[in-house]
């Protein structure tokens, strides 16, 4: 059963791009103009008490037909979402106050787009993931843009100092969580005891093939790693570090984080995931090649719909792990998939390659940060999905406003 399904999912691109105007399908980065988003002023506030508990799973949050109602946010509101808290190592705290400009608001609204149906899972079937277990893997791009957070979540590398994440791996909504105060992000070692040994494994999977189509590069090395043992992975038991393909990591302070002012309750009247992402600023640079923001694309204009991110998932501990799917649904601020993932990859950067303008190289960007396993309210129940927030025009303005400290690098994107 499981070789059925997975030549079904090897030809669904292939079909879908064989299908009447499909065949034409431009699937490339369009450059759009972003809107500027202008601090106005900032101010101090209280030092809080990071007595929160972190919770990597949200219930009563807004869902799919909830989406639909929302109204469109004025200008007005979209100045109060966007201000933002800053938190420094010190445990001070900030709000800064933006404007925004050069918005066109869209009178249709939040509108959403429903693909497959939808299925009840967090894990279900046949576990989809790859553990990656090859150090030399680990720490070639675009694997090496995952990193850990002292939390517990996972982060993607968005500059020589910055690190992408989900707001409330940081905060619950009312207060900083514990262990935010003295915050560090772990980059995987590039070098430990116990590399280059040679270990004997299984041939290559169906999965890797699909994979080789939907990113050759990703795929290239996964063949390298599937080596060491293949992609179905259960718990050993053994200790963390202890065990070949446990990576190490070296631990970073985080020198400040900026949440968006939506993601607190009191601004909203619930927590609101379209806000449920955070930037780190890390106290030293690293040296690694980091992966590039863009904006999120609809399902229409992705290669098969599919979707890629690789986070340290808690029940694959100390491990490294990489998975693929097609989103289901999307909302103008969301995403609705079914990745097979479990906590501590929440935070996640998304990604996908499309072809850059006028040329025939195909690019990585991120294009989402994975929210996580969350139950929302769908027709007045509570049903559960694997939720991301998609990086839209706004969203661009503000995380590229947050790591260049200006809008002049961030006109379009």
């Amino acid at each position: 059963m499981e070789h059925v399904l997975l030549l079904f999912l090897f030809f669904i691109p292939i079909l879908g791009l064989t299908n009447g105007t499909e065949t034409e399908q431009d699937f490339t980065w369009h450059l759009k103009k972003i809107p500027q988003i202008v601090n106005e002023r900032t101010f101090s506030l209280d030092s809080p008490k990071f007595e929160a508990k972190t919770k990597l799973e949200l219930n009563s949050v807004c869902g799919i037909e909830c989406q639909r109602k929302l109204p469109v946010p004025s200008l007005s509101d979209l100045k109060d979402l966007l201000s933002y808290e800053t938190i420094f190592e010190n445990g001070t705290r900030t709000l800064t106050e933006v404007n925004v400009l050069g918005l066109v608001l869209d009178p249709a609204g939040n509108t959403t787009t429903r693909g497959s149906s939808r299925k009840k899972r967090q894990i279900y079937g046949t576990d989809s993931r790859f553990s990656i277990y090859d150090k030399r893997f680990m720490t070639n791009f675009p694997f090496n843009t995952a990193v850990k957070i002292s939390t517990g979540c996972s982060g993607i590398l968005i500059s020589p100092k910055h690190v992408l994440t989900a707001a409330h791996c940081l905060h619950n909504g009312k207060d900083y969580v514990k262990g935010s105060k003295r915050l560090r992000v772990g980059l995987v070692k590039t070098k430990s005891r116990g590399d280059g040994r040679k270990r004997k494994g299984a041939k290559r999977s169906r999965r890797e093939v699909y994979a080789a189509q939907e990113d050759p590069e990703a795929a290239t090395e996964l063949r390298r790693q599937s080596k060491g043992g293949g992609r179905k992975q259960r718990r050993s038991g053994r200790k963390q570090g202890t065990s070949d393909g446990m990576p190490s990591f070296q631990w970073t302070r985080v020198k400040s984080t900026h949440i968006p002012k939506g993601w607190f309750k009191g601004v909203s009247e619930d927590i609101a995931l379209d806000y449920d992402y955070a930037v780190l600023e890390l106290k030293r640079p690293h040296k690694r090649k980091y992966m590039e923001l863009g904006i999120s694309p609809t399902i229409k204009m992705m290669p098969g719909s599919m979707i890629h991110f690789s986070g340290f998932d808690n029940d694959r501990s100390g491990q490294l792990v990489y998975r693929f799917c097609s989103i289901s649904d999307e909302s103008n601020d969301l995403f609705y998939q079914y990745c097979d993932a479990e906590p501590g990859s929440t935070g996640s950067g998304i990604y996908l390659r499309l072809k850059e303008p006028n040329k025939k190289k195909w690019k990585r960007k991120i294009i989402a940060v994975y929210s996580g396993h969350q139950w929302v309210d769908v027709n007045g129940e509570q049903q559960d999905y694997n939720v991301a927030v998609r990086i839209t025009p706004l969203k661009y303005a503000q995380i590229c406003f947050w790591i260049h400290g200006n809008d002049e690098n961030c006109t379009q994107g």
